[in-house]
């Protein structure tokens, strides 16, 4: 089966509207209506790249456009990367935490609250699982939330869900450590707060797609949180694609597309 890299580069529609939820160019949504009169389910786009500067979310444009079509409401957050003044260790997560606490009152009436699901490519996998675990964070971190968010669920696709296994590794070069300033050894205090394994069981449903041709983010990393997650009791499902590399599951021309779909109407259902 053909990888779906072209996706990256594809045009795509641009967006309804560009919201703001803080200063600056990279601190925006991306928001694209359906047809239909809402309130429209959400699906909330986290974007990866190895949570690096170059890449951003244009490259999601034919995802979200094609889910659009399909009658969700899609948003897609933009963040600071590894790289910029502001991204990495701690200001890729304080933005991805600022984004979907800012969400709710920026899409307003034309959102339905109680059918929202996070989605998450790679890098982004990691950030929307992230998103949905921190109320499993102590109380005194700052990303900490009161109680579980209001989800039907999170979408991973390919996601870099074990940070600790995609550091040893070394996936992307060292993405993680990148990320998160270093190795375990030395800062493990950063791995205990953003890497999803270390934060189940969240009572979050979870659905993991995973290429097994994919050599980016191999299936031992979506095996390794599902094994975590199922132990500790979340409701969570790995689905292997067989022949499927990294870029066909955000590709809406890829044989992998109907198992996206498919599992998105699972998480809404």
């Amino acid at each position: 089966m053909a990888d779906s890299r072209d996706v990256l580069t594809r045009p795509a529609p641009a967006p309804d509207r560009v919201l703001r939820y803080g200063e600056g160019p990279d601190r925006v949504i991306d928001v694209r209506y359906p047809v239909a009169e809402g309130p429209h389910p959400v699906i909330v786009v986290v974007h990866g790249g190895f949570w690096r500067a170059e890449y951003d979310r244009t490259h999601t444009g034919p995802m979200c456009a094609a889910l659009a079509d399909e009658g969700y409401l899609v948003a897609t957050i933009e963040y600071h990367r590894v790289g910029q003044p502001e991204g990495g260790w701690p200001g890729t997560l304080d933005d991805v935490a600022a984004a979907l606490d800012a969400l709710p009152g920026l899409l307003g009436a034309s959102a339905d609250p109680d059918r929202v699901v996070l989605l998450g490519h790679s890098a982004g996998g990691q950030l929307a699982m992230w998103s949905a675990s921190r109320h499993r964070l102590p109380a005194h971190n700052p990303w900490h939330l009161p109680r579980r968010p209001t989800l039907r669920g999170v979408l991973s696709l390919a996601g870099v869900l074990d940070l600790v296994l995609a550091n040893e590794e070394q996936l992307g070069d060292g993405a993680v450590a990148g990320l998160l300033g270093g190795h375990p050894d030395s800062h493990w205090e950063h791995y205990a707060a953003a890497d999803p394994t270390r934060l189940v069981p969240t009572g979050v449903r979870g659905i993991l797609l995973q290429g097994l041709a994919d050599p980016w983010v191999p299936p031992e990393v979506s095996r390794s949180y599902a094994a975590a997650a199922v132990a500790a009791g979340d409701p969570t499902e790995l689905r292997e694609l067989p022949g499927e590399g990294h870029y066909g599951v955000i590709d809406p021309d890829s044989a992998a597309w109907p198992e996206v779909l498919r599992a998105l109407a699972d998480l809404m259902a």
